[in-house]
């Protein structure tokens, strides 16, 4: 498990911001160093343990890139066509069984290995053939359509760091030099729970007080994405006692404990004093809307997050906390989502020094410009203001008004997930 000490998020000044508490996480959060190796097909999403190093050169010998003719460069000329007999045919998978000889041309498809002798490819699409012969243009370079032995990744060269957040195309490269298995970091394991006596679950019976639990769901479906096991331990009751017998509990086997509501400052929000009597707490207010509210601490060496209770600012603070957390634990770099430019189609004010996330759709306007549109409402509690969107306009710390025809930037929510 990973150990913290009590005091690893200590800091100093009331309110913190964004860019702040995640550089924060990043440096006190330490990496759990359990490994294990897995297979290929289940790869995608683990964080490698150790560098994958090519013990083979990457193609593994030099090839064809397209279907067409190998010759010799030397034997080319650069005033006119020129007509060489066809005397072989390689496809992929095939070896060539003599070298070439001075004047003559090989068929040859995509993948196969070029002849002794040859080092460039006319495409196919650009000879003529005719009686045994083909007809080759002049202008070509030498070494056209060629991939060279070791082009891609040299033997010996460190082809994916430790570290590394495997995504499909990693997997590929995994598999073609040879591998079966890697060492990554294991899964984290996190203990998930909501709070409130106004919760119940869904499909259970609820008086009018109340309402259906959403945010753990949301919660363990967004760990998910990040490959977490997650232990769904359900809803507390606004118990103080309760609430520090199950926080202690979970801090024994898991690495994490995320929950969701009771982290404010009223009299009916518990969290905050549960986690102080078998843990110690440091009560963030970030400098984010929505969001502010995100209690942070350690339990018995666990780290523990307590996110606000409106699913809007559960999902916003889910980003910037617990997702930083998570690739800090796995032992992966930070992932900054790269927000893309669009122009804005509203009016909005804000305060500065905190950064704020607009719900918007995505548009095309009249000349052909995507455009933001702000949903009609406001309110962290909404969740429809996330489903019927495309993502945040994120507006940072220094802007104060945005005017219709600004240029926003844009996150879209498959860019946080």
């Amino acid at each position: 498990m990973a150990q913290l000490s009590d005091d690893c998020f200590a800091f100093g000044g009331p309110m913190m911001s964004v860019d702040d508490a995640v550089a924060m996480i990043a440096s006190r959060v330490h990496a759990v160093q359990e490994v294990e190796a897995v297979s290929l097909a289940g790869l995608d999403g683990r964080v490698l343990a150790e560098a994958v190093v090519a013990s083979m050169p990457l193609p593994p010998f030099t090839n064809s890139a397209v279907d067409g003719y190998a010759v010799r460069s030397e034997d080319l000329s650069l005033a006119g066509k020129q007509a060489f007999p066809i005397v072989g045919r390689i496809a992929a998978g095939a070896v060539a069984k003599e070298p070439i000889k001075p004047a003559q041309a090989v068929r040859i498809f995509t993948g196969a290995p070029m002849p002794a002798g040859a080092d460039t490819v006319f495409m196919q699409e650009d000879v003529k053939v005719e009686d045994g012969r083909v007809f080759l243009p002049a202008g070509l370079k030498a070494g056209a359509n060629v991939r060279l032995t070791g082009e891609d990744i040299s033997a010996g060269a460190s082809a994916l760091p430790s570290g590394t957040r495997l995504r499909p195309q990693d997997v590929a490269l995994i598999a073609a030099l040879g591998l079966t298995k890697v060492s990554v970091r294991r899964r984290i394991r996190v203990a998930v729970f909501s709070t409130g006596n106004e919760l119940v679950a869904p499909g259970a019976e609820r008086v009018p007080s109340q309402l259906f639990d959403s945010n753990r769901y949301m919660l363990i479906a967004m760990l998910g994405r990040l490959g977490c096991e997650v232990s769904d331990l359900g809803i507390l009751p606004d118990d103080r006692a309760s609430l520090a017998q199950a926080l202690r509990k979970a801090s024994a086997d898991h690495d994490l404990i995320l929950t969701s509501g009771g982290v404010s400052t009223g009299e009916e929000d518990h969290v905050k004093a549960a986690v102080e009597s078998v843990g110690s707490l440091v009560l963030w207010r970030i400098a984010i809307k929505p969001g502010r509210p995100v209690a942070m601490g350690v339990i018995e060496g666990t780290p523990f997050i307590g996110l606000p209770g409106n699913p809007v600012a559960s999902f916003v603070t889910f980003t910037y906390v617990v997702r930083p957390t998570v690739l800090a634990l796995l032992g992966a770099p930070q992932e900054h989502p790269i927000p893309n430019p669009l122009r804005a189609a509203f009016a909005y004010k804000k305060k500065i020094s905190r950064r704020e996330y607009v719900r918007v759709s995505v548009r095309r306007a009249s000349d052909g410009m995507l455009e933001a549109v702000k949903f009609p409402r406001e309110g962290a509690g909404l969740l429809s203001s996330l489903v019927e969107t495309d993502g945040f306009v994120e507006l940072s710390e220094d802007i104060t008004q945005v005017k219709p025809g600004d240029l926003v930037n844009f996150l879209s929510y498959a860019s946080l997930a």
